[in-house]
């Protein structure tokens, strides 16, 4: 009688799945400094403090919100950090950038953050498939986290993998 091997099991490739380190979508807000703008197109300080003193800040509450200005108009330093400074207590963090700019900033802040101690000297897969979408920049920056220290580095899942990098001997 044949015994059945699972190879993938004993050959000691671990998978790091990237999923965690992706934001939720619904974790997203914009603040657009356009309708603090008199005539969309100067800033008026003491209209700008009263304004951002009344707003209602609770949609902001624990997100991740990206902060810009969606006209072209000359805005102050200062009214950023401003709005920063109401942001902060409510918000779970705040960019300065678009949606676009703030997700990957995030995605690579969390990958930054994976312990890869772990991972040191070991064979390694980037899993490719699953519900979660991930980036492009996501695998990049989990390569570029990983390829120093790892034995071997693969895409895909481990019973089918491409080869990415391999330590030298």
């Amino acid at each position: 009688m044949d015994i059945i091997v699972n190879k993938v099991a004993e050959s000691g490739i671990m998978t790091l799945d990237l999923a965690p380190y992706i934001p939720e979508a619904d974790s997203f807000a914009d603040f657009d400094l356009k309708p603090f703008l008199f005539r969309e197109m100067i800033l008026r300080e003491k209209d700008y403090r009263t304004a951002l003193q009344a707003f209602d800040w609770a949609p902001f509450e624990g997100k991740n919100v990206a902060v810009f200005c969606s006209v072209d108009a000359i805005i102050p330093m200062w009214a950023y950090m401003l709005a920063a400074s109401y942001l902060q207590p409510v918000a779970r963090s705040i960019y300065f950038g678009t949606q676009v700019e703030m997700k990957k900033w995030l995605v690579t802040k969390n990958i930054d953050q994976i312990d890869i101690t772990e991972y040191d000297d070991k064979r390694v897969v980037l899993k490719g498939c699953g519900d979660t979408p991930i980036p492009e920049m996501a695998y990049i920056a989990a390569t570029e986290r990983l390829r120093p220290i790892v034995k071997s580095l693969m895409y895909g899942e481990p019973c089918s993998t491409v080869p990415i990098y391999k330590k030298p001997k």
